[in-house]
């Protein structure tokens, strides 16, 4: 069976790689672009820093930014009428997860109408036409959007995020500049690194692991070990640690898959708007206990990429130590490890939603709505 690995044809990283905008647009010809971002990089001046560079090159662009944490189907198809009426032929996508994800959706309806709907991209959506030329500027060291084929979109009329994986949406090139990075503040900067560990971890762990993405992932796990707490404290080494750890696990995980943990993490951000890095941070390691089992000696290797001596540990102790590594980071950061919001009569739609997630199948063990029922009780 062969193995399949999807990149961006081109990625840029390190502080200043912004300014590689204008040469790559110019060398394509393009004429206007589509800025997709959010209201908060906005307000606090975070897109500007791309704008400003566009401004000092007379180049042309409109600004979308009705664009929420979780995006919605809202979103995404006021984006679509707007980059319709702004006569824009390329994107640039600046942001997170959201901002980035809602321009994959945008992108792929442009190219492909027959998928207006938004609904109908979910899962492997057969689009026919890759998105408009992008660039993806990375603005938070989590998500890693700008590197994956997939997106998250939430159905608020059903309560529920759904995931649409499409080698078309991949940017055509992706920025990684860690000065992007450093307004996040302590909070953002916990949350998306926690999420980008779940992908190394879960990526690595997954059913559909393999030996390159393995490779990447558990690099991933040891820079962001390394990273988060100073880069969640502003230290220019830790921002730029991150930012390089969220890069590479997204590559890996993009073409293997996830688990449960992220599963779990959809169902409560489109039920109870919980942030998407807090959810996957509160579930990574009781999922990790869950799956432990059936992850053979792959723990042992988590532990050491976290920075802990396996020398002398049994099976079930390096099990244990890669664990609580993870749990202590979480804590060490800030991140909370119950949510209050968790009523007892939502779980069976909460375990259903999970189970019913893209990102299950992936997951290394088998788990039932039961299952998931017993994991989402460990956060009330």
């Amino acid at each position: 069976m062969a193995n399949r690995f999807v990149s961006n044809a081109i990625s840029y990283h390190g502080k200043g790689a912004i300014q590689e905008i204008p040469g790559l647009v110019a060398a394509k010809g393009l004429k206007k672009a589509f800025i997709c971002t959010d209201p908060d990089l906005l307000k606090f001046g975070v897109t500007k820093k791309v704008t400003d560079i566009l401004d000092a090159n007379n180049m042309a662009y409109e600004i979308y930014s009705d664009v929420k944490p979780n995006p919605t189907i809202e979103n995404v198809q006021s984006g679509v009428a707007a980059y319709q009426a702004s006569g824009a032929d390329y994107m640039i996508s600046v942001g997170g997860g959201s901002a980035m994800d809602t321009g994959k959706a945008i992108g792929i309806i442009i190219t492909n109408p027959e998928y207006a709907d938004v609904r109908s991209l979910e899962g492997v959506a057969p689009t026919k036409n890759r998105v408009p030329y992008t660039i993806a500027v990375a603005t938070t060291a989590g998500t890693a959007a700008e590197a994956t084929i997939n997106y998250v979109i939430t159905d608020v009329e059903r309560k529920r995020k759904f995931v649409c994986v499409d080698v078309n949406d991949i940017p055509d090139i992706a920025i990684v500049d860690p000065d992007m990075m450093s307004t996040m503040p302590k909070g953002l900067t916990a949350s998306t690194g926690m999420d980008a560990l779940t992908h190394a971890i879960e990526g690595y762990t997954t059913k559909g692991a393999w030996a390159l993405p393995d490779c990447l992932n558990l690099e991933a796990i040891r820079l962001i070990a390394k990273s988060l707490r100073g880069a969640v404290e502003n230290d220019p080494e830790g921002r730029e640690g991150m930012a390089l750890g969220q890069f590479v696990t997204g590559m890996a995980f993009s073409n293997v898959g996830l688990g449960i943990a992220h599963s779990i993490a959809h169902t409560l951000g489109a039920t109870y708007d919980t942030p998407h890095g807090v959810a996957c941070a509160m579930m990574l390691p009781i999922v990790m206990e869950y799956n432990a089992d059936a992850t053979g000696d792959k723990l042992k290797a988590v532990a050491e990429a976290m920075g802990v001596d396996t020398t002398g540990m049994d099976q079930a102790a390096y099990r244990k130590a890669a664990i609580d590594a993870v749990r202590q980071l979480s804590i060490d950061v800030g991140i909370p490890t119950k949510l209050d919001k968790i009523k007892e009569e939502d779980l069976d739609f909460l375990a259903q939603s999970a189970f019913d997630d893209a990102c299950a199948p992936g997951n290394p063990k088998a788990a039932s709505v039961e299952d998931i029922k017993g994991l989402i009780r460990k956060l009330m």
